[in-house]
Formats: C-alpha cells, structure tokens, sequence
C-alpha cells in the first residue's frame, strides 16, 4: 500500500472509486455531474491510496478549497474513505492532505448517520461534532396556491443584480452555522452559468423598491432520478417571521412543476427548529439525517 498525490493519468479512476462508494458517503459533491468536470488543482487537492499488488486505487481522499470555503478559512472533504478498514490508513490520508490547509482555520466533513464505522474514525482522528443536517424531499404533490402582500413582488435574477443577491442572502446567513461566510457577486454570476443553473429559478422578492428576500432552484439528481434542489432560501432579519420564507418556497414549488420535476429536495440544519417545521407543514418528508464533523487547525 502507498499513499501519493492524484495525477492527471489517474483521475478517471479515482472518479470511478468515488461513483463506487458515494452511496456510503455524503455524495452532495460526487455526482456524475461534479465528477465529469473534476481536475486536480490547488482547489482540488487528492491524494489515493494505491493497492501495491494490482496498482487500483483502494482509498481517496480530496479536499474542496475554492473561493468560497477559502474565504471562510475552511475547507469541505468531497471524499474521506479507504476500502481498507484500518484508522492507521485513514491517518495517514488525513496527515497528506492537511499539508494543504496552513491557511485555514477548519476542515470539515459531513458523515450520513448510518456510516457508523466513518464516523467512529472520524472521532478517532479528533474531529467534533458541528452540527447535524437533515435532507428533506417533497414529492409531486398539489402545491398550494400562495398571494403576495401589497406592494410586494418576485422578479427573476438577473444579469447585473449580482450585490442585491448578496445584499440580501448575507446578512440573512450571517449566524447560520456552515453559511456564515459572505458570498461576493463574482460567485454569484458564476453560479448564474454553472451547470446546475435553471434559467428562471434563481428569484428575488421585493418590497417596493428593497429586495427583501431569495431563492434559488437548481438541477439536481437524487437517488438516479432528476430533481430540483431548492436554497439558499434567505429573508433579510427585519422581514423575517412574517410568512415570506413560505411564500418564497411557494414560488419555488410552483416553478418547479412549470420545469417537470416530480421532486424537490432541500437541506436544513438541526436546530433550524422553524424553518424545518415550515418545510414539513409544506409537504417535505425527512429522507436522511448526516453530522457535520470539523477539524480545528491550530
């Protein structure tokens, strides 16, 4: 066994032991979609664990460091996971990778709660529990109708409108644990061409001429069947607790049916006791359950 750093030559096979063992892990960033365009860079980086005998790839370990994560000093595993049950293993893929971490802060992962054998390592290597998460999916239901306030109205996103998204969305998730880091406009325009992007399903509410709130519904893929995946859903603190999120999320639904989707999933933080409560009473069923783990660096 050897541990090195991935190679352009090896990463069609280390896509093909993600595609593997992504149903044991969380796969929020090892679909087929993600995969395709994934390359080894200073944002990316991986290292493999290597069967000696027959050269395949017999663990994996890749870190996501871009814009976003690197602005909050952290950094989000995409994969942390060896065919070869050993913690010595599982140490050392961790000390290869956190040779690319000086400047941050935390590493984190998330481990779905049934991988008891991962999350009994994870704690082995002193990470400590964060927060939990649930995924919550919304089948073809009727979605029920919703009316906007007077004066108030939902526009779509559009080009140049780039800081009022961030003007709302940040101050909105400025004490959500795991969404506390600023988004700036550069990531909002690229996330307006990214691949999961629907024309249309990025909103905005407006109270006059103040944006108020947004959503987002974007392409996605749960359990080998499309699906639109709903958030950043964010109303700015001096509007919240007056039924906007619910008619945001409204708007959503209806959209997503205008597109065809069957279903619609969304995640929520634990401890978000209201907001997953308005996802229940909106037709949405808890289907997993995941723990974040962090890592201080020191």
């Amino acid at each position: 066994m050897r541990i090195e750093e991935l190679k352009n030559d090896r990463v069609n096979d280390f896509i093909e032991y993600c595609k593997k063992h992504r149903s044991e892990l969380d796969d929020s960033f090892l679909y087929d979609e993600d995969l395709q365009s994934f390359e080894p860079t200073v944002e990316n980086p991986t290292y493999i664990v290597m069967n000696e005998l027959n050269d395949e790839i017999v663990g994996a370990v890749s870190l996501i460091m871009d814009e976003y994560h690197r602005n909050g000093k952290k950094a989000r595993f995409r994969i942390f996971h060896t065919e070869i049950e050993s913690f010595v293993v599982y140490s050392a893929l961790m000390k290869a990778i956190m040779t690319h971490t000086k400047e941050l802060e935390k590493v984190f992962l998330f481990v779905p709660f049934e991988n008891k054998k991962l999350a009994e390592v994870i704690e082995g290597l002193k990470f400590n529990v964060e927060r939990y998460t649930f995924v919550l999916v919304r089948e073809d239901i009727e979605v029920p109708k919703y009316n906007l306030p007077k004066g108030y109205e939902i526009r779509k996103l559009q080009p140049g409108e780039e800081e009022t998204w961030c003007a709302v969305r940040n101050p909105s998730f400025a004490r959500l644990k795991g969404s506390e880091t600023p988004i700036t406009p550069k990531m909002v325009n690229k996330m307006m061409t990214d691949k999961d992007h629907i024309e249309g399903g990025s909103m905005i509410l407006y109270h006059g001429d103040k944006a108020v709130g947004v959503i987002r519904g974007t392409d996605d893929e749960y359990e080998n069947a499309p699906i639109m995946n709903i958030g950043p859903i964010a109303i700015i603190p001096e509007y919240q607790g007056q039924g906007l999120g619910r008619i945001l999320l409204r708007a959503s639904l209806h959209f997503a049916k205008e597109k065809s989707y069957e279903r619609t999933i969304l995640c929520v933080n634990a401890d978000n006791n209201h907001a997953k409560a308005l996802y229940v009473q909106e037709g949405f069923k808890q289907v997993e359950a995941v723990t974040c783990y962090k890592y201080d660096i020191y």
